[in-house]
């Protein structure tokens, strides 16, 4: 014991006599460097998991479209789908935020990522144990007389001999409805309870051991990085919507359809076996990390823990977690800043969802198109709003009120530039028989209606199956045989149907009365239409993003500075209760309701929608949107003027050299790097 008592001492001279010479002891050196190269791995560990989610919740937005077409599922049961992300993670982020950090952070963080992988893989697995994809396609009911062409290319999709059968196919009796997306919806729970820890833990350890001047860098490129995320979804989400959705199980010689055809679906599944592998691989450096680091600046206490660690746990109790949530529901700024942003994130989650299929039905555009439109313009321009906007607010120092002035400001000017989208539609497409008469003219009531006149009247021909051939006369036609075509030429995608009757009644016999395979493209102006959108998206893109950065700020900055992590959890949670579940259902229903004609499934029964009215989609969609957010601007002027009621102008434009926090007169001024770390919590 007298040997050790003297080592002992020996060295607390040895580093007091280092500490005089202004040295730090060998032993001292080699435990800050592992410090510090524990924090970087960590760091980079954080920032690919932030990528692995980020990527994964855009993917599922991205092939929402071609989920509801495999499962033959309608719009408002898809919503429900992507909305079922936000409901596995408000199951528990609540608890994770509160009591996260008495228990091992990484290890807790690892687990969620390889829920996140699970709910991804699970989300595939309806791909294979589905059968083939099978698309509505004309098929004769009864087999061909035997005295018909011989010819094995040439078939007559108008057969009058036929017998025409409405019901459900024979040999289906036994096959019930099929809810293989239940799958899909589960590994969305799982996928959302698994990212839950990620962000509040996360920078929380970040927060700890990081130190106050060094935080606000990292926080910056965990949220540049997280921005890839996105890009890339939409980008591989592009790539795997232009290859069948069976590519590698079937010969594609036999595929009748293309990516502009409604009923195309693609490689949707390549994706989430993507996002599964990336979280994956995301959890494994967390399982190798400590629970704490010692750092220089704060000794460790006798538990092991920082002092500021154990007097959470302390704290952490239900009746001090009760009595937290009761002060945030009695301020008065923080519940008006929440009904605000549920308004805000109402219009803005529903229109992000159904951006794709708005582009698609309303444009003309493939799903593919659709997708690389929205991960090359909308995304890019989001981030570097974001960006500027932080360093606005960081070069002016903004209080509470100027800053709730800017972000007023700025969705102001992005929602004006919106309505112009209102004028920036395209026509109806030429259906004969449901947006246009047999003779061209537009039809007063659109629907199924005049499918029967009597240039087909003698074919048989269905009315529940929607396999669209695009005729001479630039009118699309639901099916071949309901445009009384007699005969066809080639195979695969390359079938031409002649002879048409309903063609030929439109007095165009010179031209042999052909129709070609899928709907009739759009229109030039169609296609200018569709440029001046996505450029004035870009704009209102940016600006609406400026005000990103404020947001944040104004939440740290409506409640005292010791409620500011459950504040920022209570916040997200709400938002995500009110708003992301419900906005995708709802928004999904009314699309529901613009649409003029339903697929079938192949064994009978609704399936997904073929085709929809495109000014009533426009009508509604971007109606909804705005009027969800004209109602958040009134709400937004009262905010503001409580804001000074509380704090005067004079007051806020002195706050650059007032404590951190606005409100409380706390010590020292605003620096630089206080305000970044704010800017991108």
């Amino acid at each position: 014991m007298a040997v050790e008592k003297q080592s002992s001492e020996l060295n607390n001279l040895n580093t007091s006599a280092a500490a005089q010479d202004g040295t730090t002891p060998a032993h001292e050196k080699e435990k800050e460097a592992s410090c510090c190269t524990s924090l970087k791995i960590f760091l980079v560990a954080l920032s690919f998991s932030y990528f692995a989610k980020a990527y994964s919740g855009s993917y599922m937005k991205s092939s929402l479209t071609q989920i509801e077409r495999r499962f033959d599922i309608s719009t408002s049961t898809a919503g429900m789908v992507d909305a079922s992300f936000e409901f596995g993670n408000l199951l528990v982020i609540a608890f994770v935020s509160y009591f996260g950090a008495t228990l091992h952070r990484p290890r807790i963080i690892a687990a969620g990522c390889f829920l996140m992988a699970l709910g991804s893989f699970l989300t595939v697995m309806p791909h294979f144990f589905m059968g083939p994809y099978e698309y509505e396609a004309m098929k004769a009911q009864v087999t061909p007389p035997s005295d018909t062409t011989g010819s094995a290319h040439s078939v007559s999709p108008c057969l009058p001999n036929r017998t025409m059968t409405e019901g459900i196919p024979a040999g289906c009796a036994q096959e019930s409805g099929s809810y293989m997306w239940v799958y899909v919806l589960v590994g969305n729970i799982l996928r959302g309870i698994g990212e839950t820890p990620i962000t509040p833990l996360g920078i929380a350890y970040i927060d700890d051991f990081a130190g106050s001047q060094n935080t606000p860098l990292y926080l910056a490129c965990l949220h540049t990085v997280a921005m890839f995320g996105p890009m890339a979804a939409f980008m591989l989400s592009s790539l795997f919507a232009k290859l069948y959705v069976d590519i590698g199980f079937v010969n594609l010689d036999t595929v009748s359809i293309t990516p502009q055809d409604t009923r195309w679906v693609g490689a949707w599944w390549l994706g989430f076996l993507v996002a599964g592998t990336l979280s994956l691989i995301a959890g494994i450096p967390f399982c190798f990390l400590p629970k704490t680091i010692k750092t220089k600046e704060t000794p460790p206490s006798s538990e092991g823990q920082k002092p500021k660690e154990a007097e959470h746990h302390k704290k952490a109790t239900l009746k001090g977690f009760y009595r937290s949530l009761k002060s945030l529901a009695c301020n008065p700024l923080y519940v008006m800043l929440i009904l605000i942003t549920f308004l805000q994130v109402n219009s803005f989650l529903g229109f992000i969802t159904y951006k794709p299929k708005y582009l698609e039905q309303q444009y003309g555009q493939s799903i593919a198109t659709a997708n690389f439109i929205t991960g090359a313009t909308t995304l890019p321009a989001a981030t570097l709003g974001m960006f500027v906007g932080g360093l606005l607010m960081k070069k002016y120092r903004f209080g509470l009120l100027k800053a709730s002035k800017f972000l007023f400001t700025s969705t102001l000017v992005a929602f004006i530039l919106s309505l112009s989208v209102f004028m920036l539609g395209c026509e109806n497409r030429e259906v004969a028989g449901i947006t246009v008469s047999y003779n061209g003219s537009k039809l007063d009531t659109l629907g199924d209606n005049g499918l029967y006149p009597t240039c087909n009247g003698d074919c048989r021909c269905s009315t529940q199956q929607w396999d669209p051939v695009c005729g001479v006369n630039n009118i699309t036609y639901m099916s071949p045989c309901l445009a009384g075509c007699k005969s066809s030429t080639g195979s695969g995608k390359n079938i031409v149907y002649q002879d048409c009757s309903c063609i030929e009644s439109m007095g165009l016999w010179s031209v042999n009365s052909s129709a070609t395979l899928g709907s009739c493209p759009r229109s030039d102006a169609c296609a200018r239409m569709l440029l001046i959108y996505v450029i004035s998206q870009i704009f209102t893109t940016f600006i609406f993003a400026l005000g990103g950065s404020a947001s944040y700020m104004i939440v740290l900055w409506c409640v005292p500075p010791e409620l500011k992590s459950l504040a920022v959890g209570v916040y997200l949670l709400v938002i995500r209760v009110l708003a992301g579940i419900p906005a995708p259902i709802y928004f999904g229903a009314l699309i529901d309701r613009t649409c003029l004609k339903w697929g079938t499934k192949p064994c009978g029964g609704r399936g997904a929608c073929r085709l929809y009215d495109t000014h009533s989609f426009r009508s509604t969609f971007l109606g909804l949107a705005a009027g969800i957010r004209m109602l958040s601007f009134i709400l937004f002027i009262c905010f503001i003027f409580m804001v000074k009621k509380k704090s005067p102008e004079k007051k806020q434009e002195n706050d650059a050299e007032k404590p951190a926090h606005p409100e409380n007169g706390g010590k020292g001024g605003h620096d630089g790097s206080e305000i970044e770390k704010q800017t991108f919590i």
